[in-house]
């Protein structure tokens, strides 16, 4: 079955402790996905998600619009539109927003079938 989402529409929220904001866009509740979830993030300055380290689950971070940061393993990177982050089960990274811009990243969770 083959599901539209309109992301413009789904639930943008505001996130505690300067993590900025996430609308989920993939998830079971929105269209039955339930080997996967995803959502949007923005990211002001200084704004900071992290991605936890999953066991189970790989990740994939995307950034769309504006700049950051990435730290992996201790070191940073900058990154921009077109930039992307794999995580394998077990491994995180961090994000924050920088550059003025506001970073808006496309992050997808995924099982092993």
């Amino acid at each position: 079955m083959i599901t539209f989402i309109d992301t413009g529409a789904c639930e943008r929220k505001t996130l505690d402790g300067g993590q900025g904001e996430m609308a989920e866009v993939v998830s079971k509740g929105i269209c039955g996905a339930e080997q996967m979830s995803a959502s949007l993030r923005w990211l002001g300055e200084g704004e900071r998600f992290e991605a936890p380290p999953l066991a189970g689950s790989h990740q994939l971070i995307y950034m769309m619009a504006g700049s950051g940061v990435v730290t992996l393993e201790g070191k940073d990177y900058d990154v921009g539109p077109g930039a992307g982050l794999y995580l394998a089960p077990g491994e995180s990274a961090a994000l924050r927003g920088a550059g003025g811009e506001t970073l808006k990243a496309f992050h997808l969770i995924g099982k092993p079938l």
